[in-house]
């Protein structure tokens, strides 16, 4: 992303705020993920409106919360430099974390799909210390642990602790860092660096934009 692009809080009010996000959230705060409902526990949610209520303990991650989707540039080893397109769900289920999954697809130069990309499946956890805990698996066979802290109410850095890689894994995956950030226009953007050599380079990035919650 470009710095105008960054997903660094604008100099808003905190009134401003809740009233932008009010105002973004009219557009999508009758719709919700499918679920099937026969289970004889509550269903995953992604609106606030729907569902048990968001754990106390999550009120920190609060504005995670929905469906998300957009478009975003990727600089990978196995695949180079390319565009893909993202949809990511974060949801709750009443107890103490956050449900994350990510699909993403590689677009062509007119913006259509022409494959699959990568996946992600975790769970996002905060403590009374304000500590992010995050436990991550990617579709390429990597198993992940990363840990952070919220920037602010709007933005939240994770840093790598622990990145696992199978044998059939992507050989170059350093540890890095991720920022997720609610942008002055309200859209999720968000950020991946890794480790090349000693320093830091971007990998993936996205802005997405709240289509649930």
């Amino acid at each position: 992303m470009s710095d105008e692009q960054q997903p660094t809080p604008g100099p808003l009010s905190g009134n401003e705020a809740v009233n932008r996000a009010a105002r973004e959230w009219q557009k999508s705060a009758k719709q919700n993920i499918p679920a099937f409902g026969d289970l004889p526990v509550p269903d995953d949610t992604a609106n606030l409106r729907e569902g048990p209520n968001l754990h106390d303990g999550l009120l920190a991650l609060l504005p995670l919360v929905g469906v998300w989707r957009g478009t975003g540039q990727a600089d990978t080893p196995e695949d180079g430099e390319y565009s893909f397109g993202q949809q990511l769900v974060v949801a709750h289920d009443g107890e103490n974390y956050l449900s994350f999954q990510s699909r993403t697809w590689h677009l062509d130069d007119e913006g259509n799909a022409t494959r699959l990309g990568e996946r992600e499946s975790g769970f996002w956890r905060i403590g009374t210390d304000d500590e992010i805990e995050v436990v991550l698996t990617h579709s390429t066979g990597v198993s992940e642990i990363m840990y952070g802290t919220p920037l602010n109410e709007r933005s939240w850095q994770l840093s790598s602790a622990s990145t696992m890689v199978t044998e059939r894994g992507p050989k170059n995956l350093g540890p890095g860092k991720r920022l997720y950030g609610l942008m002055p226009n309200n859209h999720l953007g968000w950020v991946d660096e890794r480790l090349v050599g000693e320093e830091l380079h971007p990998r993936m990035s996205a802005e997405l934009q709240r289509v649930i919650g």
